[in-house]
């Protein structure tokens, strides 16, 4: 079954170039050029993942984002018409994924959007009992095959990069792990380039989802100028 995926940007050229590429790939695509259109699918479709331009004529991206994040885990990726840091850095704070600025290459584009839904796939396969990867820590249980992490037993939503520098850091207690490897280990398979910061921003929202804290950290501590790591129990 082909993967559905949101595509909400009121420029309509780029809209529909989007569109080309990916039912090319063989994708079911939901095409929209307002916020608003998009949110009745949002709300009523079963999606696996979602592009979103920031700069909308009635709600902004962002927003779109933010109630996207409410329910829901799939892959957000964001458009911006600017390489500027600030939008790009929102718009990971507010739970986006991955960010594409205008304009780009329209292979560059469906390589991310193939490598978000691998991912996310890849945490969401349902195994027997058995088959389960549980990972215990402190107060924080992570099942790696059906993408739940629990704080405290209560779940907390993690997007695919927040669960994934989590497992990372977890399979690796006591070891410190660079960003830039967490960056490889992550995207190792994409050929383009991204901001440094854009796993620290991943980190930060991470702590505020764990209740964590830079100063006093309970599970990722800093180590300055090396990378993070979570200590050994």
């Amino acid at each position: 079954m082909s993967e559905k995926i949101l595509i909400v940007d009121d420029e309509v050229e780029i809209a529909d170039l989007i569109e080309v590429y990916l039912k090319n790939e063989n994708y079911t695509v939901f095409k929209f050029y307002t916020a608003m259109e998009a949110l009745e699918c949002i709300d009523t479709t079963t999606l696996d993942l979602a592009i979103l331009d920031i700069m909308l004529p009635d709600i902004s991206g962002f927003t779109l984002c933010q109630k996207i994040r409410e329910r829901y885990t799939y892959p957000v990726i964001m458009l911006t018409a600017k390489d500027t840091e600030t939008d790009k850095i929102t718009g990971l704070t507010l739970g986006a994924d991955d960010y594409i600025t205008k304009p780009f290459r329209p292979l560059e584009m469906v390589a991310r959007v193939k490598s978000q839904l691998r991912r996310y796939k890849k945490y969401n396969v349902t195994l027997p009992e058995e088959k389960r990867h549980i990972i215990l820590y402190s107060n924080l249980t992570l099942d790696i095959k059906k993408h739940e992490c629990l704080l405290n037993d209560k779940p907390i939503s993690l997007t695919p990069t927040e669960f994934s520098i989590l497992q990372i850091l977890l399979e690796n207690r006591g070891i410190v792990i660079s960003g830039e490897e967490l960056f490889h280990r992550i995207w190792k398979d994409e050929y383009y380039t991204k901001s440094n910061n854009t796993i620290t921003v991943h980190i930060r929202r991470l702590r505020e989802k764990l209740g964590d804290t830079l100063e006093n950290p309970k599970y990722i501590k800093t180590i300055w100028g090396v990378g993070y790591k979570i200590e050994e129990k």
